[in-house]
């Protein structure tokens, strides 16, 4: 394998731990949407998937989780399952590629250099997977929250809910995980010959040297 595909394998994976990352971090944050109201400046809420929040300007922060899981509204539920599964498939998917890098000593005794191409597409291909099951989530709930915030029908003396921090988290790693998905992918369209190791090789040229040793000779 050339330089340039042990390259791209190399920052395909770099990205692909730094965005499953990301995804980790959207998951776990409660910033998904926050709110704050005229009546009481000093507070505001933030909604997220596991938990709601309300954060004061002195610094104190109150979280409380769900109460049930049935009680949930269909968004929340939604919006958990896709972004579990773009963990797992994410995981998966680093798991699988790890044995199909060219730098790592694995699988060479299984059908070789084609198996690890393989696992290495294989791998890429999960990863742009979990990046559309990141962004799908995280787009929906920004969606909704746009959708509620210019509604006509609410006054404008009720508060609406706008953007949190976790959003543009979760775009960015879903962004990244369909780009190292890219990256390991476009590593073995770059790599088409199959490298021959060097004691095949050698015993290549060892046959072809006897073989011609031998038509020499009966002549």
């Amino acid at each position: 394998m050339d330089t340039c595909a042990s390259a791209l394998e190399l920052l395909g994976m770099l990205v692909y731990v730094g965005a499953w990352l990301c995804a980790l971090t959207t998951t776990i944050l409660p910033q998904w949407l926050t709110m704050s109201t005229a009546l009481l400046p000093v507070e505001s809420y933030e909604l997220g998937l596991w938990e709601t929040c309300v954060v004061q300007d002195v610094g104190g922060m109150e979280c409380r989780a769900y109460d049930s899981l049935l009680g949930l509204s269909s968004d929340l539920k939604l919006a958990r399952i896709l972004m579990c599964a773009s963990l797992a498939v994410g995981m998966l998917g680093i798991l699988v590629a790890i044995p199909g890098l060219y730098l790592v000593n694995s699988c060479k005794e299984h059908g070789g250099y084609q198996t690890k191409r393989t696992l290495t597409v294989i791998g890429g291909v999960l990863g742009m997977v979990s990046g559309v099951l990141c962004l799908v989530p995280v787009s929906y709930m920004a969606h909704l929250a746009v959708i509620h915030f210019f509604d006509d029908k609410v006054p404008d003396v009720v508060p609406r809910w706008e953007f949190g921090d976790a959003l543009f988290c979760g775009w960015v790693g879903g962004f990244l995980l369909i780009v190292a998905g890219l990256l390991l992918v476009s590593s073995c369209l770059c790599s088409q010959v199959e490298p021959q190791p060097a004691l095949q090789r050698r015993y290549q040229v060892m046959s072809t040297d006897v073989n011609f040793r031998k038509r020499s000779e009966y002549v």
